[in-house]
C-alpha cells in the first residue's frame, strides 16, 4: 500500500481544495457530476469512478461514470453497473473500502465482478441526508485504496454536497424565475384581453382579437371557436384561425352532447387530446392526425345558466401544454364566456328598450296626434254638412279645424324636438343654447328670453359645457311637452368657480313630491349628467305656478367619470 509523506498529502489537499472551489461555482448538474467524478479519479488514482444522485425516495436519479486511461478521463455509459452499485448502497451512509475496512465482504455481495481488485464507496451527505454516492474501482498501480485516499474522497464528498445543493437551489430559482416571468406575461396578456373585451362590443370582432392574441402569445398552431346558437341545441363554428383548413373537425356544427365539441360544452369540463397517437371516433379531419399538430385542447365557454360555446386550441409544438398554460387558457375561456353573455344580454336589453320605445311612441301618437287629427276630421265632416244650411257656421268650423291642425302641428314638432339628439357642433356653450332656443321657438311658438355673457365661459371645459347644453335641451323639451308653457326665461351666468344655468317657465307646474310622474326619466338624466360633471340640479315647482330648474357645474373640478377629458368637439359629441 502506498504511504504518503506529509508534503505529498498537503499537495493533494491543496489540489483538491482548488478543484473543489471550482465545482462549487458550477450550476449545471451534469457538468458538476462529471467534474466530481474526474476529480475523484485523479485524486485517488482510480481506474473507474462514478458519481450518482439519490432522490428523496432513495432511488437512483442521475449518474456520471468516467474511466481513467492513457489519454485522460473519458465518460463511460454503463447504467446497469451503476444501478447495481446504487441498489446495494441505497441506504448506506458510511464509507466502505475493499480491501480495507470492508475486507470481509464478498465481491458478489458488493455487486462487483471478479475483475475488481479494489473498491471505495463514499456517501455524499448534506447534513444527515444521503443525496449522492461516489464509487471508485481499481486503484492504479497498487492493490488497494489507502486510508489517505479515503480521507481525500470524503473531503471531496463534503464539497460535492455543497455544490450539488447549490445546483439544486439554482435550478429551483431558475424555474421560479421562469414561472414568475410567464405569470407576468400572462398578466400582461390578460390586461390586453381585458382592454380588448371592454372596448369591443361586436362579438365576432372580439373573438378574432382573442384568438389572434392567444396564437401570438402561446405560439399555438391554430384555434377556433364554436358558439351555441340561441334558442337552439346547436353549436356552430363561429371562427377558425391558423392552419390551412376550414375546421379541425369533419363538420362545422354539433348538437349539445354530440362529439368532443358537444360534450365539452354540455359538461363544462376541458378536454385534452393527444394527436401523436391516432385517435378514433373524434370526427377529426385527416390533416389533424398527419403529425403537424401534437395536442388539441377544448375549453368550454360557459354562461350562468347555459353553455355558450367551446374554444379549441391545436398546438404544433412538440411539448404538451403545461399546467400553467392550461390554467391560463381556462381563465381566458371563462372571460370570453362572460363577455359573450354580457354582449348577448346587452343586445337583448337594447331590443327590449327598442320595443318599449316603440310602444311608448305608439301610445303617444295614438293618444295625442292621431286623436287630434281624428277630431279635425270630424270637424271638417260637420262643416261639409253645414255648407248648404249655414255657410257662416261652416266657415267657423273650418277656421276651428285650421286652428286645431296648427296645434297638432305644434305638438308634432315638439314631439320630434324631444326625439332628435342634439350636439354642440363647432359652437361654444352660449351659441349652442341660442340655437336650441331658436329651434324651440320656431317649432313650438313659445316665447323664450335668453340672457348670457359670451366671455364668462371661455375657460369652461368641453365636458361641462356639453352637460349644460343637454340639460337645457331636456328642460325645453319638458316645457313644451308637459308644462304647456307660453313663456320661458333662460339665464346663463358664472361665479368664481361655477357655471350656472337657470330656466323658468310659466307652465302648469307640478307637485315636486311626485316629480317622476311629471318628468319621467328626464330628471334622472339631468341629475346623472350634472353629477358626472361634478355639479348638481335643483327643481322648484308648484301646481299652477310654473317651474324653475337650476343646474350648475364646476369650472376646474376633475370629472368623476373614469374617461379622459375629450380633446375636440367631435370626440365629445361621440361620447355623448
Amino acid at each position: 500500500m502506498e504511504i504518503l509523506d506529509t508534503e505529498q498529502l498537503q499537495k493533494r489537499l491543496a489540489e483538491l481544495h482548488r478543484n473543489s472551489l471550482a465545482i462549487i461555482r458550477v450550476t449545471s448538474l451534469d457538468s458538476l457530476l462529471e467534474q466530481i467524478a474526474g476529480i475523484a479519479c485523479r485524486q485517488a488514482g482510480a481506474r473507474l469512478a462514478s458519481v450518482n444522485m439519490i432522490d428523496m425516495n432513495s432511488n437512483w436519479n442521475q449518474a456520471i461514470t468516467v474511466r481513467m486511461n492513457t489519454d485522460g478521463i473519458e465518460i463511460v455509459n454503463d447504467r446497469d453497473l451503476v444501478s447495481a452499485w446504487t441498489l446495494h448502497f441505497a441506504q448506506e451512509t458510511e464509507t466502505a473500502r475493499f480491501p480495507g475496512n470492508g475486507s470481509t465482504w464478498d465481491i458478489q455481495m458488493l455487486g462487483l465482478e471478479s475483475s475488481v481488485n479494489s473498491f471505495l464507496y463514499v456517501p455524499v451527505l448534506l447534513g444527515s441526508l444521503l443525496i449522492g454516492q461516489i464509487f471508485l474501482i481499481n486503484k492504479i498501480g497498487t492493490a488497494a485504496f489507502s486510508i489517505e485516499d479515503q480521507k481525500i474522497i470524503e473531503t471531496l464528498a463534503a464539497y460535492a454536497a455543497v455544490a450539488i445543493s447549490n445546483t439544486d437551489i439554482h435550478d429551483r430559482l431558475s424555474q421560479r424565475d421562469q414561472i414568475l416571468m410567464r405569470r407576468n406575461e400572462n398578466l400582461a396578456l390578460l390586461n390586453d384581453l381585458a382592454a380588448t373585451m371592454a372596448s369591443i362590443t361586436d362579438i365576432d370582432e372580439m373573438l378574432k382579437k382573442v384568438i389572434s392574441l392567444l396564437m401570438d402569445y402561446l405560439h399555438l398552431g391554430s384555434g377556433e371557436i364554436f358558439l351555441h346558437q340561441e334558442d337552439t341545441n346547436i353549436l356552430q363554428l363561429a371562427l377558425h384561425s391558423g392552419a390551412d383548413m376550414d375546421c379541425f373537425w369533419e363538420k362545422t356544427q354539433f348538437e349539445l352532447g354530440e362529439g368532443i365539441i358537444g360534450t365539452t360544452a354540455s359538461s363544462g369540463q376541458p378536454l385534452l387530446i393527444d394527436l401523436n397517437n391516432e385517435q378514433q371516433g373524434y370526427d377529426l379531419q385527416d390533416c389533424m392526425l398527419s403529425g403537424h399538430f401534437h395536442q388539441l385542447a377544448c375549453f368550454p365557454l360557459s354562461g350562468i345558466n347555459e353553455p355558450l360555446g367551446v374554444l379549441c386550441i391545436a398546438t404544433s409544438l412538440p411539448q404538451p401544454l403545461d399546467d400553467l398554460e392550461l390554467h391560463f387558457l381556462s381563465i381566458i375561456s371563462s372571460w370570453v364566456g362572460t363577455v359573450i353573455e354580457n354582449a348577448r344580454l346587452n343586445l337583448q336589453q337594447r331590443r327590449i328598450a327598442v320595443l318599449e320605445e316603440r310602444e311608448r311612441i305608439g301610445m303617444d301618437l295614438h293618444d295625442g296626434i292621431i286623436q287630434s287629427i281624428y277630431a279635425v276630421g270630424l270637424i271638417l265632416e260637420h262643416a261639409r254638412l253645414l255648407m248648404g244650411e249655414d255657410p257662416q257656421k261652416a266657415d267657423q268650423r273650418i277656421e276651428q279645424a285650421i286652428a286645431d291642425l296648427n296645434v297638432t302641428i305644434r305638438d308634432l314638432r315638439s314631439y320630434i324636438l324631444d326625439l332628435r339628439p342634439r350636439q354642440l357642433y363647432e359652437e361654444n356653450l352660449v351659441t349652442g343654447i341660442q340655437r336650441l332656443v331658436n329651434e324651440f321657438r320656431l317649432n313650438t311658438l313659445v316665447e323664450v328670453n335668453f340672457i348670457a355673457t359670451q366671455d364668462d365661459f371661455k375657460d369652461l371645459r368641453l365636458t361641462q359645457a356639453l352637460t349644460l347644453f343637454h340639460i337645457s335641451q331636456e328642460i325645453l323639451a319638458n316645457a313644451a311637452k308637459h308644462a304647456r308653457a307660453t313663456h320661458v326665461d333662460i339665464s346663463l351666468w358664472s361665479s368664481a368657480d361655477r357655471a350656472l344655468l337657470e330656466i323658468h317657465d310659466n307652465g302648469r307646474g307640478f307637485d315636486t313630491s311626485n316629480i317622476k310622474q311629471y318628468l319621467g326619466h328626464g330628471l334622472s338624466n339631468m341629475q346623472t349628467r350634472a353629477h358626472n360633471a361634478g355639479g348638481d340640479v335643483e327643481i322648484i315647482s308648484e301646481p299652477g305656478m310654473g317651474t324653475t330648474i337650476m343646474a350648475w357645474v364646476p369650472f376646474h373640478k376633475k370629472i368623476s367619470t373614469p374617461t379622459a377629458e375629450p380633446e375636440s368637439l367631435q370626440e365629445a359629441n361621440e361620447e355623448t
